[in-house]
């Protein structure tokens, strides 16, 4: 429910859990860390950083493009895009108090942030060159709206990447709710990425893929969980839920035709 998402999200900070120590609140990529032995705060902001790195690497700025982030969250992930110098960069939050927290925690003159839905991004057509969403997507209500307004705003030969876990299967829901709290609450989704794919194709985008990277971070995640010794509703039955192949973690990339594509 959307408004389980602002209850979680406008009432607290969950970038200050241990869990997501650093502030991104993403699960992190975790390629080239030691996973045998203990794990800093240092290693954990890095592999959260990291993900935002593989993310841009595939969604290739320039300083000619106008990035859009949808789900900007506490803005921390706008300083790695702004270290890929865009033209302009825009945050979009459905929270008003993460939009806030956005404002204080980067307070750039390059950077805008603001309140909106991933489901009617309030933007004109064909307004951005790029656009990037770091594990919100679980969260939105409506992939097939989200999709349709990516293909929207999104000028001609513009690029999309968005990346979160996603179920594996249609028929996922059920069991996720019974091993995950967030699920049976409704602050995460069970949207199926084969779903979310073809709605991307359908709204227009060409070159459409989702390429599985939990390999780099399952094991890293719940290596960070043992080390801090975690049992807040956010991690329990994680591991049941990927080992039963419920869901995954996936790098989802399209684009805009160009014009004479179209």
């Amino acid at each position: 429910m959307t408004s389980e998402v602002l209850r979680t999200y406008g009432t607290h900070d969950l970038g200050e859990l241990r869990v997501f120590a650093g502030g991104f609140i993403n699960f992190g990529y975790w390629a080239g860390v030691a996973l045998d032995g203990d794990l800093t705060v240092e290693q954990r902001v890095a592999s959260q950083e990291a993900l935002y790195d593989v993310a841009l690497d595939a969604l290739a700025i320039t300083d000619r493009d106008r990035v859009l982030e949808v789900g900007s969250g506490k803005g921390l992930g706008a300083r790695r895009v702004l270290r890929r110098d865009p033209r302009a960069l825009v945050g979009v939050d459905l929270v008003p108090e993460q939009v806030e927290r956005a404002r204080r925690a980067t307070p750039d003159d390059r950077v805008d942030f603001r309140v909106g839905s991933a489901s009617a991004l309030p933007f004109p057509a064909a307004s951005f060159d790029r656009l990037l969403s770091v594990e919100a997507a679980q969260h939105f209500p409506d992939l097939t709206a989200f999709a349709r307004e990516c293909a929207r705003v999104l000028a001609p030969g513009g690029r999309l990447v968005v990346t979160t876990f996603f179920a594996t299967r249609d028929d996922a829901g059920p069991e996720l709710a019974e091993l995950l709290e967030t699920f049976a609450s409704g602050l995460d989704r069970a949207h199926a990425v084969d779903r979310f794919t073809a709605d991307l194709a359908t709204a227009g985008l060409v070159d459409v893929r989702a390429d599985s990277i939990g390999e780099h971070v399952w094991p890293g995640l719940y290596r960070w969980l043992e080390v801090i010794g975690s049992q807040s509703a956010l991690d329990l039955d994680w591991p049941a839920a990927t080992r039963r192949g419920l869901l995954d973690y996936y790098l989802v990339t399209a684009r805009q035709p160009a014009g004479s594509e179209a």
